[in-house]
């Protein structure tokens, strides 16, 4: 039987590496792309069944290079996760321009790239998932957050938008908006305070990931939005 792949754009500690972790253990080859290769050397002695790429999500001569090897190397994508994020907050004192098309670039325009890039193969075959990861920001512009919640904003847009021309062809697009603050050692770092039950853990939010990749089509989710349980929204 065909070994089904799956590809992490934006790979690396916390989300990232669950997923990875999900998705191996499930008997997928898994494609962890980032920024920096050297930092996913550890994933991928760690998590079997995956393989490192070096990648910047906003590049278009990279999204072509980088999913040919894909397919040359572990074989055809069946499911595609957008996980790239920028972390450059600010008010709109604070917010330079360069910073606002940065965040526009990794969230919203490097989506549209590795979507390009996996569309025609599922197309192809009538199926495949494009699960795309999203914040608070991505329905809330909090004052903070010009740049980051403008350009979640446009993502979940995309989103919809690549849904509901998608879907009809077989191919699941979702959108999972995580409204928490993940369980990471930085994340700790800045509330060191606040009790477990605060987080949200990466292997729970991949256990929800992975769920919508393997939906039923007869009963597809949009969007998931995923909080701990205490959390008051």
């Amino acid at each position: 039987m065909k070994v089904p792949v799956c590809v992490i754009v934006g790979a690396g500690p916390g989300n990232g590496a669950a997923f990875a972790r999900q998705f191996s253990r499930a008997g997928y080859r898994v494609a962890l792309l980032a920024r920096g290769r050297d930092s996913l050397d550890e994933l991928t002695a760690e998590i079997a069944g995956t393989r490192a790429y070096g990648y910047d999500a906003t590049d278009p001569a990279d999204a072509e290079r980088v999913f040919a090897a894909i397919r040359q190397d572990l074989g055809t994508p069946q499911t595609l996760i957008y996980n790239a994020s920028t972390r450059e907050f600010g008010d709109i004192d604070a917010t330079t321009p360069d910073a606002f098309e940065r965040a526009w670039k990794v969230n919203t325009y490097g989506c549209l790239l590795a979507a390009q890039q996996v569309i025609p193969d599922m197309r192809a075959v009538g199926q495949g998932s494009i699960v795309i990861i999203g914040a608070t920001a991505s329905l809330k512009g909090a004052a903070g957050f010009v740049a980051f919640a403008s350009a979640k904003a446009a993502q979940r847009s995309l989103a919809q938008s690549l849904a509901r021309q998608l879907g009809p062809q077989g191919i699941h697009v979702a959108y999972a908006v995580i409204d928490a603050v993940v369980d990471m050692p930085a994340s700790r770092a800045m509330i060191p305070d606040a009790p477990d039950t605060f987080f949200a853990r990466p292997d729970d939010i991949a256990e929800s990931v992975f769920f919508l990749a393997r939906q039923p089509r007869s009963a597809w989710t949009f969007e998931l939005d995923l909080r701990p349980f205490g959390e008051h929204w």
